[in-house]
């Protein structure tokens, strides 16, 4: 799926940010633990691969917890990588990144210098609550909606710390067409940016596979259709979506699945897992390769 989301000011940021990644000591990822394959951004990785990194899996509470242990070994295989799972609304997660930020760059206090720490991620996962938790007051603006941050910011915390504090950016271009879904269904795309019918169909399909007895439970059913449509209009009905003429009102009733979904109400899911996503990373290569060899044919005819 296409994401046409790309504000001018994700695009501004993400030229600051490769200007003064030089002069950062470590960069804080805050990724959605619901997805957090489909919520790095892939211009970080390249950016500041030789850099300590702390991955923030954002939004823990919302998220399965046995996917969550799964990511946060695949990510720690790297050497250079801490993870912390936290909801953000915790006190002593904040001071859990205080020690781990101290713990990867060592030193540098006692010869009076800051650790300039970059905060990033996309937008809506959180960064300017967890700005405030680690300050211990409130420094950066919050807000349900994506796109708060607007500018690069330097903030001074007390333990020999400078957080730069980012907008939440995302990229022009999203390979995995289903790391566009699982962005639209998590809010971190404006909802005006595509149609939620769609987001819906995806979301419905992947829990129906996925997480059955969550879907029972919620929504008090006996048994589930086999089809996302057919499972849309079902709660529809039972919800009195219903249009002129008896008809499931198919906007309505997916706009309270998504916002069932990003509420926690449905309980604890994640959209992805390293299993899942490594089996899609080997389908957009080979779909790369064969995009190349067709352009190699067409300009060798030419």
């Amino acid at each position: 799926m296409a994401i046409n989301w790309y504000p001018g000011h994700m695009h501004k940021a993400n030229k600051e940010m490769t200007k003064v990644l030089p002069e950062v000591d470590l960069v804080i990822e805050l990724l959605d633990c619901r997805l957090p394959y489909s919520s790095q951004n892939p211009a970080i990785a390249r950016l500041a691969k030789n850099k300590p990194c702390i991955k923030i899996l954002s939004k823990s509470d919302l998220a399965d917890p046995a996917i969550t242990a799964q990511w946060q070994t695949h990510f720690e295989t790297a050497a250079s990588t801490k993870t912390l799972a936290t909801s953000l609304d915790q006190p002593d997660k904040a001071q859990k990144l205080i020690q781990l930020i101290h713990k990867l760059v060592p030193g540098r206090p006692k010869t009076g210098a800051n650790i300039l720490a970059m905060i990033t991620g996309i937008p809506n996962v959180g960064k300017s609550t967890l700005i405030n938790a680690a300050a211990g007051r409130k420094v950066a603006k919050t807000g349900n909606e994506p796109a708060i941050t607007k500018g690069l910011q330097k903030i001074r915390l007390n333990e020999g710390i400078v957080f730069l504090d980012t907008p939440g950016i995302l990229w022009p271009k999203i390979h995995n067409e289903n790391s566009g879904y699982r962005l639209a269904a998590s809010g971190a795309i404006k909802d005006t940016a595509m149609e939620v019918e769609d987001v819906a169909m995806y979301l419905s399909d992947y829990l129906l596979g996925r997480y059955p007895e969550l879907l029972i439970e919620r929504y008090e059913l006996s048994s589930l259709p086999a089809t996302d449509i057919a499972f849309l209009e079902l709660i529809g009905a039972k919800r009195g979506c219903l249009r002129n003429g008896g008809r499931v009102d198919m906007e309505k009733v997916s706009s309270i699945l998504v916002n069932e979904f990003r509420g926690g109400i449905l309980g604890c899911i994640s959209l992805e897992t390293p299993d899942m996503v490594a089996k899609e990373e080997v389908i957009i290569a080979q779909k790369r390769r064969e995009k190349a060899e067709r352009e190699a044919l067409l300009t060798a005819k030419k």
